[in-house]
């Protein structure tokens, strides 16, 4: 992958000795560790997005639906055996 987009930063010693630490650990450059971790958290907040309310009927239908056996459905399968599109 092309890299075209620089990311700057300070941080305090104590931080970059921590990051230095942990990607030697890994065996891995300082800046690719600080990549895949904060690509990781990343991809955590964003599928994080869960959040929502409910009144209380609504809520006790949403809770019936996810209690209720699923049926028999070829293209959910399908769907299922596929990788996720983050994997």
């Amino acid at each position: 992958m092309a890299k075209t987009a620089p990311i700057n930063m300070r941080v305090e010693p104590s931080q970059h000795a921590l990051l230095t630490k942990a990607a030697q650990v890994l065996h891995k450059d300082r800046s690719v560790f600080i990549l895949d971790v904060a690509c990781r958290e990343a991809e955590n907040v964003l599928l994080d997005q869960r959040f929502f309310q409910l009144d209380d009927a609504t809520f006790a239908a949403f809770d019936a639906a996810l209690d209720a056996p699923i049926p028999n459905n070829d293209k959910l399968k399908s769907l299922l055996r596929k990788p996720s599109p983050w994997e």
